[in-house]
């Protein structure tokens, strides 16, 4: 219970505050159930805030009714990418669900959502009064929401915001917002080819099933001195996908045989994608712990992505592997990087 007379201060490592909280939990389980059977959400509230921010400060936390068990405990990053993995190890380090508890990183869908009603602005907010518009342009790999709801012609943006968002993580759970939903407006007034929301889950999946099998877009830009840049990345490309993988991994391979415009050809282009299949290969045999993301190649050089759990051994393997490039000096880059800066421009 030692935790409790810390001040709301974050000074450990997220994974020291990750074991202190599960300790806490296990040692305080008796009374938090005692206060759950007592109906004491209040006092809930007061012993376990506290312990969320010894994991980290800025996780918001919420007690839902649980998919399996009695109620679940969410410990989310609430849709910001460089605490995901935080939220998602303290998930992986929970004990096992039992009748009571079960532990998630994000708002999962509610199967009973379009019978809840909150308290918005002081007027009542019933989803099954919210109706949406829905744009999925060709190609495009998101849903853009316009939502509109009764009483949103009484609230500021930012209310009608914060409902609509809550709304759209309880019909889809929050992890699939973030995967399939693109812009999100709320509106004062109705869009004209409205659907209940409770059609929302339908389309969302109609637009993924497109998106099962492994694809990868083909990019043409150009590097800061105005040089000819290609680039291939995994499409779609998106952080919630791989929430442990924020160890960036860059290897940079130099190669002799290229084009007028820097462009790797002949010789230097075949063991170029020797290496790939090569490094494909291994990353496939860390057992869902890395992914290979991006490769870009411009003024001589290729360097590619691959993203992983820090836990695992990717970084050792791509330093192994790159022993045997014969076209230069090749370097291994290992940095942390959660939010996927390094290849934010392939981002979907």
């Amino acid at each position: 219970m030692r935790l409790f007379g810390r001040k709301n201060e974050f000074t450990a490592e997220p994974a020291d505050g990750i074991g202190e909280f599960w300790t806490w939990w296990a040692e305080a389980r008796p009374e938090l159930d005692a206060m759950v059977a007592a109906g004491e959400a209040d006092r809930l509230a007061e012993w376990i805030g506290p312990a969320v921010q010894v994991v980290h400060p800025s996780l918001v936390w919420e007690i839902a009714p649980g998919l399996s068990a009695d109620q679940a405990l969410v410990v989310t990053a609430a849709g910001d990418p460089e605490l995901r993995p935080v939220a998602h190890r303290w998930a992986t380090a929970a004990p096992a669900a039992d009748a009571r508890w079960e532990f998630h990183p994000s708002r999962q869908a509610n199967p009973h959502a379009m019978d809840l009603t909150l308290d918005v602005g002081g007027y009542e907010f019933a989803l099954d009064k919210l109706v949406l518009g829905l744009r999925a342009p060709m190609g495009n790999p998101r849903v853009d929401v316009i939502a509109h709801h009764p009483i949103f012609s009484l609230l500021d943006d930012e209310t009608r915001t914060e409902a609509t968002l809550l709304a759209l993580d309880w019909l889809l759970g929050e992890d699939d917002v973030a995967r399939w939903i693109g812009d999100v407006t709320a509106s004062g007034f109705e869009p004209i080819d409205a659907v209940p929301a409770v059609h929302l889950p339908s389309v969302v999946s109609d637009l993924a099933s497109g998106y099962q099998d492994e694809q990868w877009a083909l990019l043409e830009g150009e590097t800061a001195t105005g040089a000819r840049l290609i680039a291939t990345a995994r499409y779609p490309l998106r952080p919630v996908d791989y929430p442990l993988f924020d160890q960036h991994i860059a290897i940079t391979l130099p190669y002799l045989h290229r084009d007028a415009d820097g462009l790797p050809v002949g010789p230097s282009l075949e063991a170029l994608r020797d290496f790939e299949e090569r490094l494909t290969r291994r990353v496939g045999r860390l057992n869902g712990s890395a992914v290979f993301a991006a490769h870009m190649s411009a003024e001589g050089q290729r360097v590619l992505h691959v993203y992983a759990d820090p836990a695992g051994e990717a970084a050792v393997h791509a330093k192994e592997l790159v022993v045997s490039w014969e076209e230069g000096q090749p370097q291994v880059d290992v940095v942390g990087d959660p939010g996927w800066i390094a290849v934010s421009p392939f981002l979907t």
